[in-house]
């Protein structure tokens, strides 16, 4: 298991970093996309910026305690989307037979659809995100200790393996879709911007669904009100809290039993039967 796990994490570094080399041959370009990765990026920061200065407290939480969790949230997203984003590609590959060659190429095919056109201009996500966490956290009223220090960078892993997770799981839903976009990107891109806000904005029967169905609030939520030392607005038991690490193991296990096997549908990867073209 530890060399096969060694060797696809080799072969995925060798693909992206082919792909880097290839936009590499124009530095400017390069750069000048990045940035406007990053300049769309701080759109959703602006508009969190504009909303305080009419409101000092907004759900309950105070400015800097939402860009927290901006920060933490978008920082997850935008890595896991520089790592796996391209697996929404999947559908297209399917319809249009692409799929088959991946299949007979000694390398695995998530691999393949996750490296494809690795662009470094996916960094300018990383941007934004990061400047913010590095500011807001010195200006965190939070009653710091040494499992709140170490919460912090956990979640960001946790919630980086946890949309890392969604991209495959809602990947696999291609070998059963026509066309699914709108359905996946509701789960991927609708999460990343879910986590950017206090869940206490939204009802409790929905809190209670990206807590238990689709598991978002172990992304930010959830840790932050550790970290922040608040009450779950919500009522939901405290151990929550610490169950991060437990829901990013457990989305991450669903996505790769669905991309092999497809789950209850029977068509994921192991069972897919070519499109005849």
């Amino acid at each position: 298991m530890a060399e096969v796990l060694d060797r696809t994490v080799r072969m995925y570094a060798l693909l992206a970093w082919t792909w880097v080399r290839a936009a590499a041959r124009y530095p400017v370009s390069m750069v000048l996309l990045a940035l406007g990765v990053a300049a769309v990026g701080a759109l959703d920061l602006l508009a969190i910026v504009l909303m305080f200065a009419h409101a000092p407290v907004i759900a309950g939480f105070t400015g800097t305690e939402v860009i927290f969790l901006y920060g933490t949230g978008a920082l997850a997203f935008a890595v896991s989307d520089l790592l796996f984003g391209t697996t929404e590609r999947l559908g297209l590959h399917i319809r249009q037979g692409t799929l088959d060659a991946m299949l007979v190429r000694p390398v695995s095919p998530l691999v393949q659809v996750a490296t494809e056109e690795f662009s470094p201009r996916r960094l300018g996500k990383l941007i934004p995100a990061a400047a913010v966490l590095a500011i807001v956290l010195p200006r965190l009223d939070a009653p710091w200790d040494a499992g709140r220090i170490a919460m912090v960078p956990l979640m960001v892993l946790c919630g980086i393996a946890i949309f890392a997770g969604l991209w495959v799981l809602t990947a696999s839903l291609h070998f059963v879709l026509i066309e699914g976009h709108a359905a996946t990107k509701a789960v991927t891109y609708g999460g990343g911007f879910l986590t950017q806000y206090p869940m206490s904005v939204f009802g409790r029967d929905f809190v209670r669904g990206v807590t238990f169905a689709v598991p978002l609030a172990f992304v930010n939520w959830q840790p932050a009100l550790y970290v922040l030392d608040r009450p779950d607005p919500a009522g939901l038991p405290s151990w929550l809290r610490f169950a991060s690490p437990a829901a990013a193991v457990l989305v991450c296990a669903a996505a790769a039993l669905a991309w092999r096997t497809g789950l209850a549908w029977r068509t994921g990867l192991r069972h897919y039967r070519s499109t005849g073209s």
